[in-house]
């Protein structure tokens, strides 16, 4: 079985289409984090005189280990990312300004 399950993620309260949305997001800001952090280990062992360091060692090793998938899973079941609806207000608002 999968864990943590669709329900456990959504609470009821999103359908599948909104997990996916989500999760592809967070995935994304993931993804970014991580590249920043390769970056910045890069060009800390490019400038170091040594240049026997290991790249690994400088990321978040949670980043470095998983599938960025698999951390948006995580983080949104944790509750570091929420998932977030739209207020239906707000959206008429912008529906509105089109229109004109």
């Amino acid at each position: 079985m999968i864990y943590p399950t669709i329900d456990e993620l959504t609470k009821g309260n999103f359908n599948r289409y909104e997990l996916a949305i989500a999760t592809a997001k967070c995935a994304r800001l993931i993804t970014d984090e991580y590249v920043k952090q390769r970056s910045a280990a890069e060009a800390t062992l490019t400038g170091s005189k040594e240049g026997s360091g290991n790249i690994v060692s400088l990321i978040d090793q949670r980043l470095a280990d998983k599938k960025a998938v698999k951390n948006a899973i995580d983080s949104i079941h944790d509750g570091e990312y929420r998932i977030v609806d739209a207020p239906e207000a707000v959206l008429g608002e912008e529906e509105e300004n089109e229109a004109d």
